[in-house]
């Protein structure tokens, strides 16, 4: 079944083309889905499929684990119809697994926040990703300073308890008072990232050590590492096992980084994410993030100081960016999909077109010009 023959609404029992396979190359293929998980994957000679099939890539749903809102919604707007529209919106772009972060609010507004998303969950939602409060005022960025607070175990508890084990990914600073301590006693319950930090090479050492295997938007909200002082950047290149994110949006980072932060740190540890917020989808005007105003100007979003606030890229246009930027194909797409799965323990369910999981399957053409979207087994 080539992009034009799948219908939208309808169930669909097998899609051929070229598949991303789990060894992170396209290949000539057939996925036969039942239901919403994939049945079988079978693999063929390209003279087996038809001159359309050919022309077809088959791509795992991408995963986006660090993004605040879409089509002029946010997740801390914390009603089940922001949640409804940033899914809706989310999915028909090719991300057919969610993540959202929240910002750093007010504890209480945090627990009404994570209970309402826990009483009725979105389909396609695999996590929840607390982007402070535990954070560096000095690192801030486009979250409110007067809502910041030092890493507590007890915090996080009630948190994880009103969501329901929702929480997936916390973002801290390392530094502040109390964080390693909170990332030693509950490594085994929450993955943890470092985030909005002034933190150095050796207390990022520290809190890898303890236990933390991802780092929040490399290089954005931390210092910037020199020859002499390598900081979090460079503690994060050391352990084989530390995931970074890049926002690959053309704004916050330069081309050039972007090329060579996938060099140094290997395909296999990279994740895309779009830290889009609810902007993404709209047109170009004013627009909110964690209580502050954003102006939005085409994919650039600022406070009225001019600090960047989030992209306003989908990470599918971010994926495709970053192609763009010199990135091959074939590992963008890998730091689009498995590799954020697998940082948030999800890879069991989804991130790659593998038999058992959920049949979340993007149906683009070689330029990656997406064509159709497959959720749990049903076309959009």
């Amino acid at each position: 079944m080539a992009a034009e023959d799948v219908k939208q609404g309808k169930q669909i029992k097998e899609v051929k083309g070229l598949l991303y396979t789990a060894d992170y190359e396209f290949r000539p293929g057939r996925i036969r889905i039942a239901g919403d998980r994939i049945a079988e994957v079978d693999f063929c000679t390209e003279g087996e499929l038809s001159e359309a099939e050919r022309e077809t890539l088959v791509l795992p749903g991408l995963v986006d684990i660090h993004f605040h809102g879409a089509a002029g919604y946010d997740f801390c707007d914390g009603t089940q119809e922001a949640y409804r529209a940033i899914e809706a919106y989310e999915n028909s772009h090719g991300i057919t697994s969610i993540c959202p972060a929240t910002m750093t609010l007010p504890v209480e507004q945090l627990k009404q926040i994570l209970t309402e998303v826990s009483k009725d969950k979105p389909d396609s939602l695999v996590g929840v990703h607390l982007e402070g409060p535990f954070i560096n005022k000095a690192k801030k960025g486009a979250q409110k300073e007067e809502y910041v607070i030092p890493p507590s175990v007890e915090v996080l508890k009630e948190l994880q308890k009103c969501a329901k084990g929702l929480v997936k990914l916390v973002s801290i600073a390392p530094e502040t008072k109390g964080a390693i301590d909170c990332i030693r006693e509950l490594g085994n319950e929450f993955h943890f990232s470092i985030a909005h930090t002034m933190s150095d090479y050796d207390t990022a050492v520290k809190a890898i050590q303890a236990g933390v295997r991802h780092i929040t938007h490399l290089y954005n909200a931390m210092p910037i590492p020199t020859h002499r002082e390598p900081a979090v950047v460079g503690a994060a290149a050391d352990d084989p096992e530390v995931m970074p994110e890049l926002i690959c949006d053309g704004i916050h980072i330069h081309p050039c980084v972007v090329r060579n932060t996938f060099r140094l740190f290997g395909a296999h540890r990279m994740i895309l994410i779009s830290d889009s917020m609810r902007a993404v989808g709209m047109e170009d005007g004013q627009y909110t993030l964690g209580g502050q105003d954003v102006t939005v100007r085409g994919p650039l979003a600022t406070l009225a100081d001019g600090t960047i606030a989030g992209s306003a890229t989908n990470l599918y246009d971010c994926m495709r960016k970053a192609v763009e930027m010199g990135i091959p194909k074939e590992q963008a797409i890998r730091a689009a999909t498995i590799n954020p799965a697998v940082s948030i323990g999800v890879q069991t369910e989804v991130g790659s077109l593998e038999a058992g999981k959920y049949a979340n399957i993007v149906i683009a053409d070689k330029e990656l010009h997406r064509r159709q979207v497959i959720l749990k087994g049903v076309s959009l």
